[in-house]
């Protein structure tokens, strides 16, 4: 059984529209504490905009965030994956494409989202799990009381 993206994604995901400034965007990964947020435009996802977005075109580029619509800013085209996709082929793609999120879809729907974060709290957490329960087993210790 291997693990997949769906066992490890946040569900709980907040977006914004395209037509939103970079303040707005700001303002809000503030208030959640998050590093992006879901592009979305008639309800479906169109791109990311991450910390990374904000602080290499708009800060760096000195551009006012008042004015500076999301849709500028944010990484297109959306790379995705969907929930039964495995979680070693997602962190391969995360890798190549060199991205930390990735957006969980099907059928252009947004369903979640996994980040390299989730992934590693997840496999730490298994490793715990297993950890725990082969040390309550008797399976691979020796007999030290002989009969």
């Amino acid at each position: 059984m291997s693990l997949t993206v769906e066992d490890v994604m946040v569900r709980d995901i907040i977006t914004i529209d395209a037509s939103a400034s970079a303040l707005e965007a700001a303002e809000i990964m503030s208030k959640y504490d998050i590093g992006c947020l879901i592009v979305m435009e008639v309800r479906k996802p169109i791109g990311i905009v991450t910390e990374r977005d904000m602080l290499k075109r708009v800060l760096l580029q000195k551009r006012d965030p008042r004015k500076t619509s999301v849709n500028n800013i944010m990484s297109r085209p959306l790379i995705v994956s969907t929930p039964k996709t495995e979680i070693r082929d997602a962190v391969r793609v995360m890798n190549e494409r060199r991205i930390k999120k990735l957006p969980v879809i099907v059928n252009g729907d947004l369903l979640g989202l996994v980040s390299l974060t989730d992934v590693v709290r997840s496999l730490a957490y298994f490793e715990h799990a297993i950890s725990s329960l082969c040390s309550r087993c008797q399976w691979g210790k020796q007999n030290t009381n002989p009969t």
